[in-house]
């Protein structure tokens, strides 16, 4: 409590006997004065509270210090709400307060930390599978002389960026929001949220889902037979033991996708051997950790040139190389093998354990720096079976083939358990949305539903590259409600006969697991996704909010009695 009358400082208010408590931000007036009753209602100007006179703040509070308007009701008020703290969030974030520097906002984390999938994953080795110049944020250059960074580094700088921009301030920590519930007569959404245990409620104008796209307690891990009888250490790369020891053990990591080609040289670094057992293969490409041109550039540029410089020639290589996938399959194919090959050597069976059959980008590409995996696989002390499990035994696991991999610990990198929007339940004006029956409005809204974006990135480039995208559009969109003076803006969809198809074309098994609960796309705008920047950039950057789709509207008024 601050001993200078007339400051503000933040209060623990409960608005009448058995509500919820909320943070308010009041100016101390008048010392050592009687406490109020319990239960006083708190909507008047003044109040009592631990002997000291307080006077509410009815107007919004100064977007810089991370409070809104206290209305009355036992919930804050904020233009915008924000889910998660992660890389989206934080972006998010600064695209919100540096566009709109007017508008109060909050962000409404369910861990204790920033950072989202930086900060949750900590398996040997993580780090990025995109380069850092793509993945990094348009408005902060990425640091690092590597491309390839590894996840502490991501982590931290997530986290320089939200203290640089007191991004961190409006952070709500251990607040895992569970539903949200719009009115269109009051044009707002009511968050419910579980904070340590007890439910707490905020109400905004608008929200911003960053979420993220999986379940974040636990990844995804097949019912394997005999899994009980297995007396090693079996462990999820999700839930990493902090102090795990694999020094001289034996160690098998079921999976072949980004995770898994990531673990393996890691562990095999101090392990007695390491074996990658593989279902079916991955197309796997080494890329130096190192971008010398980038580089290069920044010894002669100003930071900023060189980072813009270098973020577009890596955007035009992999829209190159995706476009000619997918124009040109068999002989990128070819092309992949062949690079493969060349890193092991001719007698290497790349045809078994390189090949996969399904096309390049049918499932995402793994990128390893500097042919760490395939180092290993050469030195010998890893290596790749491509086989079936039949039983996990006493001391490793027995393959449909017959052979037997003995293991100390087995890793199931076996991947994700997809969840939409975390779980949270959406109802809009008190009926349950269910959002995978609706279509998807240029990947970032849905349809009927007003004043809530989510924030996907792409899965054939940098997750970040939509994300500042969709940020920016939806800072647009806001722009245009207060101009207009609208209140609420809803995707609309005019038509009855659209054709759909999943959110995402994507072959993987997660996907496949779990994207029955995600919504659909159309096969031509605003309802398709583009899965390519340089048409994004055009719609979202420079083209119009108003298409003819998206409807700005206010509350109705109230009838008035005859």
């Amino acid at each position: 409590m601050p001993k200078g009358l007339g400051q503000q400082a933040d209060f623990l208010i409960r608005y009448g006997p058995g509500a919820i408590p909320v943070v308010i931000q009041g100016y101390l007036l008048t010392p050592r004065l009687p406490l109020g009753r319990p239960g006083q209602p708190l909507f008047g100007a003044t109040t009592f509270r631990n002997g000291y006179r307080l006077r509410f703040n009815k107007m919004a509070i100064p977007s810089d210090r991370g409070f809104g308007e206290y209305t009355g009701m036992g919930a804050q008020h904020f233009d915008v709400v924000i889910v998660g703290a992660g890389l989206s969030g934080i972006g998010a974030a600064y695209h919100l307060q540096h566009r709109l520097p007017g508008k109060t906002y909050a962000i409404l984390e369910a861990r204790d930390a920033i950072g989202g999938t930086w900060d949750l994953f900590r398996y040997p080795g993580i780090r990025s599978d995109s380069d850092m110049h793509t993945l990094g944020y348009n408005f902060k250059p990425w640091p690092g002389a590597k491309s390839i960074a590894d996840g502490p580094s991501i982590r931290d700088y997530v986290r320089d960026t939200a203290r640089e921009y007191g991004i961190d301030k409006h952070i709500r920590f251990h607040h895992r929001v569970t539903g949200a519930s719009w009115s269109s007569k009051d044009a707002r959404w009511t968050i419910t949220a579980d904070h340590d245990g007890k439910p707490v409620a905020f109400t905004c104008s608008f929200i911003m889902m960053c979420s993220g796209y999986y379940r974040y307690e636990h990844g995804y891990t097949p019912d394997f037979p005999g899994r009980a009888q297995y007396k090693g250490e079996f462990i999820h790369p999700q839930l990493w033991p902090e102090n795990l020891d694999y020094t001289g053990k034996q160690v098998v990591v079921i999976g072949s996708g980004a995770t898994a080609v990531t673990i393996v040289p890691e562990m095999a670094k101090t392990a007695a051997h390491v074996t990658m057992l593989q279902r079916s293969p991955t197309y796997v490409v080494s890329r130096p950790s190192e971008d010398k041109i980038a580089n290069r550039l920044k010894k002669f540029l100003p930071g900023k040139t060189a980072y813009g410089l270098t973020r577009w020639k890596n955007v035009a290589l992999q829209m190159l190389f995706f476009n000619r996938a997918r124009a040109q399959p068999d002989k990128v194919r070819g092309m992949l093998a062949h690079m493969a090959q060349k890193e092991l050597g001719a007698d290497y069976p790349v045809s078994t354990h390189f090949n996969p059959k399904y096309n390049p980008w049918d499932q995402r590409i793994c990128l390893i720096p500097d042919s760490d995996l395939f180092n290993q696989l050469k030195s010998g002390r890893a290596s790749i079976v491509t086989d079936t499990i039949d039983t996990f035994t006493e001391a490793g696991i027995k393959l449909s083939s017959g052979q037997e991999l003995k293991a100390d610990i087995v890793v199931s990198a076996t991947g994700l358990d997809l969840q939409f929007l975390g779980g949270a339940e959406v109802k809009v004006d008190g009926e349950a949305i269910d959002l995978s029956k609706r279509l998807t409005y240029k990947g970032m809204m849905y349809e009927g539903v007003p004043n809530m974006v989510s924030i996907f990135g792409y899965t054939n480039a940098s997750w970040t590259l939509k994300c500042d995208l969709t940020c920016e559009f939806t800072c647009r969109l806001i722009k245009r409600m207060d101009k207009t003076k609208t209140q609420a803006v809803t995707p609309k969809n005019l038509s009855s006969d659209i054709q759909t198809t999943p959110w995402l074309d994507f072959s993987s098994g997660y996907v496949q697991r779990g994207i029955g609960q995600f919504p659909k796309q159309g096969v031509t705008k605003p309802w398709k996704l583009n899965q390519n920047y340089a048409l994004d950039l055009l719609s979202l950057r420079f083209g119009p909010v108003t298409d003819g789709v998206m409807e700005f509207s206010k509350p109705e008024a109230p009838a008035r009695a005859a």
